[in-house]
């Protein structure tokens, strides 16, 4: 007790173990309870389990930094620390991450960073449900950068009142209308820098109003669509003074406006009150069909051709039984009208 493992690096003045490098394939089980910055990066680790980090032999250990691994999973009590406030889990590729990795209870972690360890999203899905649980309601940076997500499940970041910076710079994310930023009241820098947002839609940026300690938002290098739906945006941009590095954003599409800056775009260059002229698709595709309906005329009126005969006979027929039956009526009309032949009709069976 109290001593270093042998793969390691310890030192008990500065309370701190490095195991780097060491090609580990599993967390070494000795060690010092003193420990409170722990560092076990660039080995061959692929699992937590439940015992990894037995929290009554380290009741301090309050920074873990396991980047660099080869993290697969992370069971279910695995950072179960009592002291626990910084986690480091970047540079990792995690397939599972158990929603109660922190215990049943609440973890008292401040900072997390995912960055580049969330490729699979059955993981991404798992990470949502551990937030929304409640488990990490005092963290206030959380940093899942580098992760090439496309989208966010939604409700991911309601139940972390205490956040105060989001990174999300370097994924793909083409949208935030289904990511809800509310409760997140002490939010102060949101990085989506490096996306691929086209738009962000009035519901996203009322949201971005309403957050009273929000004043580092930082939007550079994503693919600014400018049609008529940028309209809010720039309307935003220009009244706010919560974007950093506003006069940088430019046009990505469509090709006239390639570069042009979004703070310099007014309504005459997105032509919004002008009628749109019907698209070359939509134009092309009434062209097949007036195509279309005239070949189906051509066809009807061949057959009507060439079964000329046919119709001209059934015309005749038709003709020839109406004629029949008008001059049934006919016939009935002249008894009935003389009053002669109406008695002989009425005493007579004939």
């Amino acid at each position: 007790p109290g001593g270093c493992p042998a793969v390691c690096e310890c030192s008990e003045p500065a309370k701190t173990v490095k195991c780097v490098n060491r090609n580990l394939t599993a967390v070494p089980p000795d060690l010092p309870p003193y420990v409170r910055s722990l560092f076990i990066t660039g080995n061959p680790l692929t699992q937590l389990p439940a015992d990894a980090f037995p929290a009554q032999r380290l009741p301090d250990l309050a920074s873990l930094n396991l980047s660099g691994n080869h993290l697969r999973a992370v069971e279910a009590g695995a950072l179960a620390l009592p002291a626990l406030r910084q986690l480091d889990l970047s540079g990792n590729a995690l397939v599972f991450f158990s929603p109660q990795a922190f215990g049943e209870g609440g973890s008292p972690l401040e900072e997390l960073s995912l960055r580049g360890a969330l490729r699979d999203h059955g993981v991404l899905l798992s990470l949502a449900a551990l937030l929304q649980s409640g488990a990490l309601r005092n963290l206030s940076r959380l940093e899942l950068a580098d992760n090439g997500l496309l989208l966010l499940p939604a409700g991911m970041f309601t139940a972390l009142p205490a956040l105060r910076q989001l990174d999300l710079s370097n994924n793909s994310l083409v949208g935030l209308r289904n990511v809800s930023f509310q409760g997140l009241g002490q939010l102060q820098s949101l990085n989506l820098s490096d996306n691929s947002l086209g738009v962000l839609w009035n519901s996203t940026l009322a949201q971005f109003r309403s957050l009273p300690a929000l004043r580092h938002i930082i939007l550079g290098h994503n693919t600014w669509v400018c049609d008529c739906a940028i309209e809010d945006l720039v309307a935003w941009l220009k009244e706010s003074d919560q974007v950093e590095g506003k006069e940088a954003l430019t046009c990505a599409y469509p090709d006239k406006m390639l570069g042009k800056a979004l703070l310099k775009i007014n309504g005459s260059d997105l032509n919004c009150s002008v009628p749109i002229d019907l698209p070359s698709q939509l134009q092309t595709s009434y062209v097949f069909l007036g195509i279309v309906l005239a070949l189906i005329g051509a066809i009807f009126l061949l057959v009507l051709y060439l079964n000329r005969k046919g119709i001209k006979k059934w015309m005749h027929n038709i003709r020839d039984a109406c004629r029949d039956h008008m001059e049934g009526y006919h016939y009935r009309y002249e008894i009935n009208a003389d009053p002669r032949l109406t008695n002989l009709s009425s005493n007579s069976d004939v």
